[in-house]
């Protein structure tokens, strides 16, 4: 049996409670296959944390994460700390500082859920998006210069390079000859002259080493229009970090709840830990009420699993994922009445079946 370790960063609000059910049903999946233990330890990094410590994390914090196998993310952001000094001291410095490049998306509507295209069923939302997740829009450079003056300005530069974009491209290019052989790239060459510019140059050269792939280049509120309109003409997805953050959210809300969309942070070639989450923000307002959809945060697990070199499992708790989704229970963003503990409860039981 391999033993993996796994940090866990349950951050705010729902945070807590869903990461709590998702480790549930992933250990309830190491119990069924038989072939893996997760051994975890908790920290307590968060806004409540910064509150008390004028930090998002101590800071030693990405030392201490370096040994684990994978870091398991609840929520970050709560009412009281600004969202920038929130993203930028937890979320942020772990996917900068452990090179995680790759922000992987599944958007799939599963059956039984209604999503909010009218005549669009599970067979036309099907869509991976590989979004770069390191550099681009938001790598932080630039400054705010004399503040509360009536000439005040903000400058924020954007830090495009050929190896990052060639290195999610590439990846983005694999995960398409694994699915349906298409990749669209999200670009605004049109208007950014230079940085976009150079993401469709090396894109295309990139493309080229994969003659079975297609690519299709669009510039980026075009892209968006075909999510809405056509969503089954597209399978891989890539886009800068702005573009892919915009487009993912989009795509999630093609799923038919904030409840369900997951997202993995991924270094590749595994020098670091990687790190999975749901990615539905730590929702205060339903927060300690014990009704919050844990789906997403399990989804994040079982792409975990995958990543950790698990795929019955990870299999297992997907096809659970799908069971719960048709059948039932539900929690009340999906119309349902069920609470966290019984789709848990459910979802374990569906991976034992």
């Amino acid at each position: 049996m391999q033993d993996y370790r796994v940090a866990l960063v349950p951050g705010d609000g729902i945070g807590v409670e869903v990461i709590a059910g998702g480790l549930a049903v992933l250990r309830r999946a190491g119990e069924v296959t038989g072939n893996f233990a997760l051994d975890t330890i908790e920290y307590p990094w968060s806004c409540q944390w910064y509150l008390a410590h004028g930090r998002m994390m101590p800071e030693d914090g990405l030392d201490r994460l370096a040994d684990s196998d994978a870091i398991y993310l609840g929520a970050v952001g709560f009412p009281g700390v600004p969202d920038h000094i929130s993203l930028r001291g937890l979320l942020l410095p772990i996917r900068f500082g452990f090179d995680q490049y790759v922000n992987l998306r599944p958007i799939e509507l599963l059956e039984g859920i209604r999503g909010p295209l009218r005549d669009r069923g599970p067979a036309d939302i099907d869509i991976l998006c590989v979004r770069e997740n390191t550099e681009g829009e938001y790598v932080g450079l630039g400054g705010r210069f004399h503040q509360g003056w009536p000439d005040e300005t903000a400058v924020q530069t954007s830090l495009f390079t050929r190896k990052g974009i060639e290195r999610v491209a590439r990846f983005a290019f694999d995960q398409a000859r694994l699915r349906h052989g298409k990749v669209a790239s999200a670009t605004k060459s049109n208007a950014l002259q230079y940085s976009a510019v150079l993401w469709d140059e090396v894109v295309a050269e990139v493309g080229a080493g994969y003659p079975d792939v297609e690519l299709t280049k669009y510039h980026v509120d075009a892209l968006a229009a075909r999510f809405v309109t056509s969503p089954g003409s597209l399978d891989v997805v890539v886009g800068s970090n702005l573009f892919g953050d915009i487009l993912t959210d989009l795509g999630g809300a093609l799923q038919g709840s904030l409840g369900l969309p997951a997202g993995a942070n991924l270094n590749p070639e595994r020098r670091f830990p990687s790190m999975f989450e749901p990615v539905h923000g730590s929702a205060p307002d339903i927060a300690g009420r014990g009704v919050a959809n844990p789906m997403a945060a399990v989804w994040a697990g079982a792409l975990m699993l995958d990543h950790l070199g698990q795929p019955e499992a990870a299999s297992l708790v997907m096809g659970a994922l799908r069971h719960v989704a048709k059948q039932g229970p539900r929690t009340p963003d999906l119309g349902g009445t069920a609470t966290t503990s019984e789709i848990v409860d459910a979802l374990s039981q569906a991976v034992g079946t």
